[in-house]
């Protein structure tokens, strides 16, 4: 049974400028690879903090039905390894809206000795597998899927797995992830050669549970990652750090705003995350970061952005897109406010996402008056005008629905995003977080402000 979310709208009135401190959820990404890694450790590891999203529920769902042994409390939770061998899950694992728990958990699939299927919700069975499906095919392992073999549900018949060299035809963190976690079952060393630079949590979370992967740099292209085989994982404790996915919203929307002030306090500070702080300087806002040691691997800190008298528009140069590539709808709320013609390219990749995020975010914000212009690979951007204010839809998408509501803050009249229930996959307490910082939020069942 695929996941189904009831429309929920959201308003946001215009309003003063957002300020104040918050902490975001713990990392979507980060939690989602805590959760599969215990399942694979020997002994009880504890995830603190974890990100209480949809998605990340997906994940420890599947970990649970293939044996592991979940336990929760109000802070943590723990995970049982099903070590030697996890079992055989009795019918299909329903990944719902998450992608990465359907394409790493093919990974570890893969290396089962027997038949397992993954499946998701309408917007993730239309998102492709072709790009898992390869290498774990010449790693030994029989895949199949609708479409050719390009959509889900996904079919992997598991067994025995042979290590590969594998060079990546796009840098996907993904990707790098599910061969490097079915390369641990593979007898001699398992390589992924990235073409760029890509988020690097799976590699720094090996570590943590006690399994080298050498990094070998390659000048002007990504890393050679490196894994041997086969690995046993050790339990861990390890907290997860604040996603800086989800604080990067109402960083965008301060820097937008004249006299606002916000920081995200206990955030990750990852720097194949952080690319969205880059493009926010070069507009003219104030950023700043305080580094607080380090979380799972991870360096974590605060960042405070503050809102200049006007943005300047800015041109993202390609190459930054890796680091900021979830946070391209964040983008859109700095480059409707900047004095200028904003232009993101070399981001194609946003059209194979929970939406064609391209698409959407051009339609929905041209329905609020925005001026867009959308190419095959990016947006064209003119900023510096107020939008209109008015109804629209998110597509179901999480990242793109916080955008069209923190955009409402700016906006000549309130905005009201028809299906934002969405934004429960990534972030649930988004609404609450907005309010605390002084958003007028309209609470719908009384009419008033929140």
């Amino acid at each position: 049974m695929t996941s189904f979310r009831a429309p929920i709208p959201l308003t946001v009135r215009p309003g003063p400028p957002l300020r104040g401190r918050f902490s975001p959820p713990g990392d979507k990404s980060i939690t989602h690879r805590a959760y599969l890694m215990g399942l694979l450790a020997d002994g009880e590891s504890t995830v603190e903090g974890p990100n209480p999203g949809a998605d990340c529920e997906a994940t420890l769902s599947c970990c649970a039905r293939v044996g592991a042994r979940v336990a929760r409390t109000p802070e943590a939770v723990r995970i049982g390894g099903s070590v030697p061998r996890i079992t055989e899950p009795e019918s299909v694992l329903e990944c719902g809206n998450s992608g990465t728990t359907l394409r790493l958990m093919s990974g570890i699939l893969a290396a089962q000795p027997w038949l397992a299927v993954l499946s998701g919700d309408a917007s993730l069975n239309r998102r492709p597998v072709a790009r898992v499906i390869e290498p774990l095919r010449r790693m030994g392992a029989r895949l199949h899927a609708r479409g050719g073999d390009r959509f889900p549900p996904l079919v992997v018949q598991g067994g025995a797995l042979t290590p590969i060299t594998y060079a990546l035809p796009v840098a996907s963190a993904q990707v790098a992830s599910c061969v490097l976690l079915a390369g641990l079952h593979a007898a001699g060393r398992t390589a992924v050669e990235l073409p760029g630079q890509a988020r690097d949590h799976t590699e720094r979370m090996l570590g943590a549970f006690g399994v080298e992967v050498v990094i070998a740099p390659r000048p002007g292209l990504g890393p050679r990652l490196e894994v041997q085989g086969p690995a046993r994982l050790r339990a861990a404790r390890l907290r997860v750090p604040g996603d800086f996915s989800a604080a990067a919203f109402f960083l965008a929307a301060a820097a937008a705003t004249p006299g606002a002030e916000v920081t995200a306090t206990s955030v990750g500070l990852n720097p194949t995350r952080t690319g969205l702080l880059d493009v926010l300087e070069a507009m003219g806002a104030g950023v700043s970061r305080t580094p607080r040691g380090e979380q799972a691997g991870e360096p974590v800190g605060e960042v405070t952005v503050t809102g200049p008298d006007h943005l300047d528009a800015f041109a993202v140069p390609p190459e930054w897109l890796p680091r900021l590539v979830d946070e391209v709808p964040a983008w859109t709320i700095a480059a409707l406010a900047a004095r200028g013609t904003s232009l993101l390219s070399g981001a194609a990749e946003l059209r194979v996402k929970e939406s064609d995020r391209l698409a959407v975010l051009a339609r929905q914000l041209g329905a609020l008056g925005g001026t867009v212009r959308e190419h095959a690979d990016g947006l064209e951007i003119e900023g510096g005008r107020r939008l209109r204010g008015g109804t629209v839809s998110a597509a179901n998408d999480h990242r793109i629905a916080m955008a069209l509501v923190l955009l409402g803050l700016r906006a000549r009249a309130p905005v009201t995003v028809d299906d934002a229930a969405s934004i429960a996959t990534s972030y649930p307490g988004f609404r609450d977080a907005l309010a605390a910082l002084g958003g007028e939020v309209v609470d719908p069942r009384a009419g008033g402000g929140a």
